[in-house]
């Protein structure tokens, strides 16, 4: 996990150095650093071990020097002397959603802030409210940033989760003994956090598998360990605590009943159960019963066909109608529907990749498109591009859509909605490309009314195809946006603009309740990773399983359509 972890000390060395006040160019470095390491599709090491690292974009000679200090020592010197000059606590505040790290300098610096509890004893007693730059209104921020961040440390994210949960899968597959080898649990469904992770192992001895299981390298800490089942801690490769893993070794007979039990959810293991119950029969990890007589086990499908049933699959498992309608969900997408990527950033703003290399990674993934949305002007951080920039780079992109076989580029933009309501690029500008992304970046905690009218404003333009995250959220960093779902869904449905599932990891937005209400309301999706590399592509699976969720069709999700059929859609819906 050298890559994360070398990512992650990066970034804290960018906030430390942010909250000291000190040379921008430096912190921006070790920021693009940070992003690099942990899109890089390799392990750090063996591109070290190359002598290559400087091969890697935002890499320079600085970093390239402490990156191989860290792989000799296991830590970086800088780094350390950092982390001395202040409490361990503070860091913990730049988390919270309305604190910078300027502010987080001036607290500590003028109220001796250096923790959680300390920022609350400030807000109690006023202190904060007091200080020059604060005021009440920020103060309520902090402390609503407070509460959501406690409420979301309680869990993991699923792009955290699932990296861990693969590593340790395929490491107990490997051990001898090992049959069929399976994550289960709340991550198997796609929940787009999880508070633990959950394997079942077939086997014939279980103590062998266990006793392997508990000696295994990320494993920090052994909770419990018996014949057939362990609990361990591990450690987030982001360094925000712990996660708990559960393996669960089982004979092959029982090994469906198993999945099917520890996958859950809870609710829906109640429905199965109630409905072998009426049957006279008896539904539990270790299989169906009538009487002492075993009917089915061995694998999942043979358990749902008992009771009668197709099989479910793992995300429609939340009993949220998926036993009334008998398991039967007509044309459900599926990971391999997908087409091309319709939100992709390259150099031109702030992706790590020119054109050239974002068509290379979308065409390895198979794809058959990409649209190249970099930003607009008003997302300066970002490098967004003016009018006329982008016009020039749309006949960029064009340019070597000319030159290509076999595959098709959209020149886009992502612009951004305004506070107003407004667009960033005027509509002579966003009709002169082929797809555009709208999105709110800015300004979003605003009221409700004002949040709503400004994505309504946005779907009703005719050069808009797609609703960027419409919710705004980051999971575990910042709570959505107060937005009238059922207006906004119901305008999608009216204007034929689609409504993004962002597959960011961080994002996964539209969440799968919202894809929900879209799909029975009729709305266009299109599933898009927001690429600002060519590791980014590879989390498509997540927006995937957050569409399924929300028993997305395959054939309302444009990302399934071919080229042509993309293209006509577009013609289609900017002469409604």
């Amino acid at each position: 996990m050298s890559n994360s972890q070398i990512a992650q000390i990066f970034s804290q060395m960018a906030d430390l150095m942010e909250i000291k006040g000190e040379d921008r160019f430096r912190i921006n470095a070790y920021r693009t650093a940070a992003r690099a390491i942990a899109d890089l599709g390799e392990d750090v090491a063996d591109v070290a071990a190359r002598n290559e690292l400087l091969k890697i974009p935002g890499v320079g000679k600085g970093t390239a020097a402490k990156i191989i200090e860290f792989l000799r020592e296991g830590k970086i010197g800088v780094h350390q002397e950092l982390l001395e000059q202040y409490p361990p606590g503070l860091r913990q505040l730049l988390e919270i959603r309305g604190l910078g790290p300027r502010k987080v300098e001036t607290l500590y610096r003028e109220l001796n802030v250096a923790s959680i509890a300390d920022l609350r004893a400030c807000i109690a007693d006023g202190r904060l409210q007091r200080l020059k730059g604060f005021g009440e209104k920020t103060a309520k921020v902090i402390l609503e940033g407070l509460e959501f961040l406690e409420q979301a440390g309680q869990r993991t994210p699923l792009g955290i989760a699932a990296p861990i949960a693969a590593e340790l899968r395929d490491a107990v597959s490997r051990f001898p003994g090992a049959g069929r080898v399976e994550i289960a649990g709340s991550l198997r469904r796609g929940r787009d956090t999880v508070a633990d992770l959950d394997m079942v192992c077939e086997a014939a001895d279980g103590k062998p598998i266990i006793e392997q299981f508990t000696r295994l390298g990320p494993v920090a800490q052994i909770l419990a360990a018996g014949e057939t089942k362990a609990s361990v801690l591990v450690d987030r490769p982001d360094g925000a605590g712990q996660i708990q893993c559960d393996l669960r070794v089982v004979p092959s007979e029982s090994f469906g009943a198993a999945l099917q039990y520890f996958t859950g959810s809870k609710e829906h293991n109640i429905r199965l159960r109630e409905i072998a119950v009426k049957r006279g029969w008896l539904l539990n990890e270790y299989g169906l019963f009538k009487g002492e007589t075993r009917l089915a086990g061995h694998d999942e499908a043979g358990i749902y066909a008992k009771l009668g049933f197709p099989f479910i699959p793992p995300e429609l498992r939340e009993n949220r109608g998926e036993i009334e309608a008998d398991g039967h969900v007509p044309d459900l997408l599926e990971y391999g529907d997908i087409r091309g990527e319709l939100h992709a950033h390259t150099t031109a703003s702030d992706g790590r990749l020119t054109i050239e290399e974002m068509v290379e990674a979308a065409r390895e993934r198979g794809y058959q498109y990409l649209a190249i949305t970099d930003h607009s002007r008003s997302s300066v951080i970002a490098g967004g591009l003016s009018a006329e920039d982008v016009l020039r780079h749309a006949a960029e992109i064009r340019a070597l859509n000319a030159r290509l076989k076999d595959f098709t580029l959209l020149a886009g933009a992502e612009c951004d909605i305004l506070p107003d309501g407004s667009l960033d690029y005027p509509d002579e500008v966003l009709a002169q490309l082929d797809w555009v992304v709208a999105s709110i970046h800015a300004s979003q905690h605003l009221d409700r009314d004002t949040q709503t009218r400004r994505s309504i404003a946005a779907l009703e333009n005719p050069y808009v195809c797609v609703l960027g995250h419409p919710s705004g959220r980051l999971l575990g960093r910042r709570d959505a946006m107060d937005l009238d779902w059922d207006l906004i869904i119901k305008t999608a449905a009216r204007t034929g603009t689609a409504l993004e599932i962002n597959a960011s990891w961080q994002r996964l937005d539209l969440n799968d309740h919202h894809v929900r209400m879209a799909t029975e309301a009729g709305c266009w999706l299109s599933i898009n990773t927001d690429a600002h590399s060519a590791a980014d592509m590879d989390q498509m699976s997540y927006g995937v399983q957050t569409a399924r969720r929300g028993w997305a069709r395959k054939a309302r999700v444009l990302n399934t359509f071919t080229a042509a059929r993309l293209q006509k859609w577009i013609a289609a819906k900017r002469a409604r």
